[in-house]
C-alpha cells in the first residue's frame, strides 16, 4: 500500500494528470469540486462492478465501463468506442481494495453452489462454467493489476493519457498509484 498515494488537495495530484480530465475526476471525487457542465464525454472510467462504489462526477462527464475487477481485455471494442466515436483522449482506471475477482479460485464452491441454489443450473454446467470463465477474470492483487491493464491500455492507445488509479472502500476515496 505504499505505493498509493492520498489525493487531498490539488498539489496531491502528479502534475501529468493536473488539468486533464484524470485531474477533473479527481477533483470532483475527492474535493468536491462544483460540477461543470458537458455536452460529450471527458473520458473514459474502467472500474470493478462492485456494488460498493460510487462515482461523484457530473452528468456527461464519462463513458464508464464496469467489469469485473476493473478488467477491461474484454471490453476492447467499448473502448475504442469511447476513443473513437466519443473523442475520449484519457482512461482513468479504477481498481478497488478487497475485490471478489482477487483469488477467484477460493471461491470456486461456493460459485458454483450458487448457480446451482440461486439460477437453477446443473453442477456439472456450473462447474464448466466456472473453468472456462475464472482464468479471464482472476485478476490476483488489485494494485499490480490495474498497472499491468494501464501499461497494456498504454501500448494499445500510445495517444490516450491512461491513469491506475485505487478506490479505497472504506474511505470512498481514489489515491494515485506511484509507478
Amino acid at each position: 500500500m505504499d505505493k498509493l498515494i492520498r489525493v487531498s488537495s490539488k498539489d496531491d495530484i502528479f502534475p501529468e494528470y493536473r488539468e486533464t480530465p484524470v485531474g477533473l475526476l479527481l477533483e470532483y471525487h475527492n474535493l468536491h469540486r462544483s460540477f461543470d457542465s458537458y455536452s460529450k464525454a471527458q473520458l473514459l472510467i474502467g472500474m470493478c462492478m462492485d456494488n460498493r462504489k460510487y462515482l461523484r462526477i457530473p452528468d456527461n462527464f464519462a463513458y464508464i465501463i464496469r467489469s469485473g475487477g476493473g478488467n477491461l481485455r474484454y471490453s476492447e471494442f467499448k473502448v475504442s468506442y469511447a476513443i473513437a466515436i466519443g473523442g475520449v483522449k484519457a482512461i482513468a482506471l479504477l481498481g478497488h481494495n478487497n475485490c471478489g475477482m482477487v483469488n477467484l479460485y477460493s471461491k470456486k464452491e461456493k460459485f458454483i453452489e450458487g448457480l446451482v441454489e440461486n439460477a437453477g443450473w446443473n453442477k456439472k454446467y456450473a462447474e464448466e462454467h466456472y473453468m472456462n470463465f475464472a482464468p479471464m477474470y482472476e485478476i490476483g492483487n488489485e494494485i499490480d493489476f490495474v498497472l499491468s491493464e494501464a501499461a497494456r491500455l498504454r501500448l494499445r492507445y500510445p495517444k490516450i493519457l491512461v491513469a491506475p488509479l485505487f478506490y479505497n472502500i472504506q474511505d470512498n476515496k481514489f489515491y494515485l498509484i506511484k509507478e
